[in-house]
């Protein structure tokens, strides 16, 4: 199936482009949507600026042709209007306009329209435009998801897929604040590879990312899609965000993790292998004072329990809650 000339491949299927035109006259207005729909293009049309910006507030437009001179709300307006609007995908504006003097066509330019077209309009050079349009479009829609796939990179552990400690560091302050702000409570569990080291002597490094890996995503599907999250904290240490759960709710929640780790199998060139790991638990709520509702003491009494776990024999789940007067060693 071959692409039509007024579509895009988004995520890997084609998406037509969407064209509003903003247009007083009904004449102008009924040519340039004949026009636009036998060149393939999905058409929307608004009488005056005022309608024409409602019509792209309430729906998602990569062009817009609009006319200067209209009532309720002339080009200049409208344009200026649609480019104070946070807009997650780029609007290509293109200006008709009976005016051709330089300051006008600056004054179009600088109100946000990227290109202009002067009455009476050619219909090869509309389309024209309209190429120049997506061509621009696809440019920037190509730039944005690299951006997007670089902002990803940046805050995910390459091996494992799950974030990393950066994103750890950066987001846990922002969940405590919530919790303080609205109320609530939040939960986090540092937990461990039981003889991680083990692993690595007897099966090879490989075999250890393996491990890690489907470690990893063994807690990351199991959490609550959209409200938890799983980070990798350091070498065989991952951290677990639970945030609206409460000390009782986060030692349940720990607990099923546990389990369906020791459940897992990785295969291996040197054999298969299984593996336990120890869960420390750590939590607040709103109403636990400013002075310890904090980051470093949340993870410091998350590893405390962490090492309690271990000392008492691992493949176990140890945790309390954020008490005031519990004082982190310097």
């Amino acid at each position: 199936m071959t692409e039509s000339l007024a579509t895009q491949m988004v995520d890997g299927q084609p998406e037509a482009f969407r064209v509003l035109v903003v247009e007083d006259d009904p004449v102008t207005r009924r040519l340039l949507e004949k026009l636009l729909q036998r060149s393939g293009y999905q058409v929307e049309t608004a009488g005056n600026g005022r309608d024409g910006l409602a019509l792209f507030e309430a729906g998602s437009f990569s062009i817009a042709i609009s006319d200067w001179m209209m009532p309720e709300m002339d080009g200049l307006q409208f344009c200026r209007a649609v480019r104070s609007h946070d807009q997650q995908r780029y609007s290509y504006i293109i200006l008709l306009t009976a005016k051709d003097s330089k300051d006008d066509l600056i004054s179009g330019l600088e109100a946000g329209a990227d290109d202009y077209l002067v009455k009476p309009i050619h219909p090869a050079e509309l389309i024209a435009r309209l190429n120049t349009a997506r061509r621009i479009l696809g440019l920037e829609r190509s730039l944005r998801r690299r951006n997007e796939e670089i902002a990803r990179l940046s805050i995910t552990d390459s091996l494992t897929q799950v974030f990393n400690r950066g994103y750890f560091n950066q987001q846990l302050p922002a969940e405590i604040s919530r919790v303080r702000r609205h109320g609530g409570s939040l939960a986090i569990a540092i937990c461990d590879i039981d003889h991680f080291k083990r692993v690595n002597d007897r099966y090879g490094h490989q075999a250890g990312d393996a491990v890690l890996s489907d470690f990893a995503h063994c807690l990351r599907d199991n959490v609550r899609q959209g409200v938890d999250w799983v980070a990798r904290y350091g070498g065989e240490e991952f951290a677990l965000v639970l945030p609206e759960t409460d000390l009782a709710g986060a030692l349940l929640a720990v607990e099923r993790f546990r389990s369906l780790v020791a459940e897992i199998c990785v295969l291996s060139a040197a054999g298969s292998i299984s593996i336990t790991a120890s869960f420390g638990v750590a939590a607040l709520n709103a109403d636990t004072d400013a002075s310890v509702a904090t980051m470093d003491r949340l993870v410091f009494t998350a590893d405390e329990c962490l090492y309690e776990a271990k000392h008492h024999g691992r493949n176990r789940v140890a945790g309390r809650a954020l008490q005031p007067g519990h004082q982190q060693p310097e």
